[in-house]
C-alpha cells in the first residue's frame, strides 16, 4: 500500500498551482458569501491534507479494489434518492445533509469512476476496440449515470459523459470507431434539439427546457435568463482590472443580490467584476496549468492506467472549468456546476483534492527506462 518513495519526484509544481488557484477562489468567495468563506478555508486545509495522504498510497494498490468503489459509488448515488435522506433543495435531490455541511455524492462519484475506468480499460488495453468491451463500458457508465439524472443533474451528466470519452480515447479507442460514433452522434443531437423545443416534450424537465430557451431567446424568457444576463454585466462592469474585492460600490451587480448564489455556479462573474479582465485570466491560465501538469504526469506515468488517471483528471478539471465559464458568460445554457477550486462547495473541492492526490502518487512512480 504504501511505497519509499523520493523527495525529487514529488510534483510541488502542481501543488503551487493548486493552493494558489484555492487561495485565489477563497479571497472571492469572501467578497460573494463571507459567512461561508472559513468553510472553504477548513475545507482548503482539508482538503490538502486529504491529498498528501492519498498522493502516498500506491494508486495501483487502491485500483485492485475498483469494483469495490464501483459499488460504492452506486451505493452513494442511490442513498441520495431515499426519501428522507436526500435533502431537496429547489427541486433536486442532491445532497445529505450531515448537520455542519451538506454532502454531494455525484462530486465524489467523478473521482470514483475516474478510478474505476481507469483500471477496466487497462484490463481491456488489447481487446478495447471490440463491440463487446465497448457496449460493456457504456453499460457500467450508464448505471451511475442513470442515478445521477435522476437526481436530476444534468450537469454532472454532461461533465461526466465528457471526461469518459477523454478516458477511453487516451485508453486507445480507434479512430474508426470515433468517426463512426460523430457520423450518428451529430445527427442525433440535432435531432434531440427540435424534440425538446416542441411542446409536450417530456425528455427534460420543465426547468431544464426552460434554461435551454432562455439561452436562445433571452429576451423572451426574461424571468429564467436573468441570472446569466446579470453575470455577462458583472463580469464587463469590471473591465480591466476590477472593481476590488469587497468592494461597496452601489453599482456592483454582486452588491445588489442580482446573481443569486454567487459563491458557486457564478463566482466567476464576482471574480469579472471584482478582479476584471486580468484576475479573469489568472483563473484561466491556473486552472489550465493544473490540467497541463497532470497530462504532463499521465505521460511519464509506469502503465497505462496512472496515464487514464492523469488525464482523467485533467479532462474533469477542463470540462468543468470550460462549462462553468460558459455559463457565466452566456456561452451555453445555466447548467449548474462549480468552478474546480474557485466555487464554493467542500465535497466538491476535498473531491478535486483526491483526485490531484491520485495525480501526485502516478507522478511519484515515474516509468523505468
Amino acid at each position: 500500500m504504501l511505497k519509499q518513495y523520493k523527495l525529487r519526484d514529488y510534483k510541488f509544481r502542481l501543488i503551487l498551482w493548486v493552493l494558489a488557484l484555492s487561495i485565489l477562489g477563497l479571497m472571492v468567495i469572501g467578497s460573494a458569501k463571507q459567512d461561508v468563506q472559513l468553510k472553504q478555508l477548513l475545507g482548503i486545509i482539508g482538503g490538502a491534507g486529504v491529498m498528501v495522504i492519498v498522493s502516498l498510497i500506491d494508486y495501483t494498490w487502491l485500483l485492485n479494489f475498483y469494483w469495490i468503489w464501483y459499488v460504492i459509488c452506486l451505493a452513494m448515488l442511490g442513498v441520495v434518492l431515499i426519501p428522507g435522506i436526500g435533502s431537496n433543495v429547489n427541486g433536486a435531490t442532491r445532497w445529505i445533509d450531515l448537520g455542519f455541511t451538506s454532502f454531494q455524492p455525484s462530486d465524489l462519484a467523478k473521482i470514483i469512476i475516474i478510478v474505476f475506468f481507469a483500471k477496466f480499460f487497462s484490463k481491456h488495453e488489447e481487446d478495447l476496440n471490440t463491440l463487446k468491451v465497448i457496449l460493456g463500458s457504456l453499460m457500467l457508465l450508464g448505471i451511475p449515470l442513470g442515478l445521477i439524472v435522476s437526481e436530476p443533474d444534468l450537469s454532472t451528466t454532461i461533465a461526466v459523459m465528457l471526461v469518459f470519452c477523454c478516458m477511453i480515447f487516451i485508453a486507445g479507442l480507434s479512430y474508426k470507431i470515433i468517426g463512426g460514433i460523430l457520423v450518428v452522434a451529430i445527427p442525433a443531437a440535432v435531432i434531440f434539439l427540435s424534440i425538446i423545443t416542441q411542446p409536450g416534450q417530456t425528455l427534460l424537465k420543465d426547468y431544464q427546457l426552460n434554461r435551454i430557451l432562455a439561452w436562445i431567446n433571452p429576451s423572451q424568457y426574461a424571468d429564467t435568463a436573468y441570472q446569466q444576463t446579470n453575470s455577462v454585466i458583472a463580469i464587463g462592469s469590471g473591465q480591466l482590472y476590477g472593481k476590488g474585492l469587497n468592494n461597496n460600490v452601489i453599482s456592483s451587480v454582486k452588491n445588489g443580490n442580482f446573481i443569486s448564489e454567487p459563491q458557486t455556479d457564478f463566482i466567476f462573474a464576482v471574480a469579472g467584476e471584482e478582479l476584471g479582465f486580468l484576475g479573469c485570466c489568472i483563473i484561466v491560465v491556473l486552472e489550465l496549468l493544473i490540467a497541463y501538469e497532470c497530462i504532463r504526469i499521465g505521460k511519464k506515468a509506469r502503465d497505462m492506467s496512472g496515464t487514464i488517471i492523469c488525464c482523467g483528471v485533467a479532462a474533469l478539471i477542463s470540462v468543468q472549468s470550460f462549462m462553468n465559464i460558459c455559463v457565466a458568460t452566456n456561452l451555453m445554457p445555466n447548467t449548474g456546476i462549480t468552478l474546480p477550486f474557485v466555487s464554493y462547495g467542500l465535497t466538491s473541492l476535498i473531491s478535486l483534492y483526491i483526485g490531484i492526490g491520485l495525480v501526485l502518487n502516478v507522478g511519484l512512480q515515474v516509468r523505468k527506462y
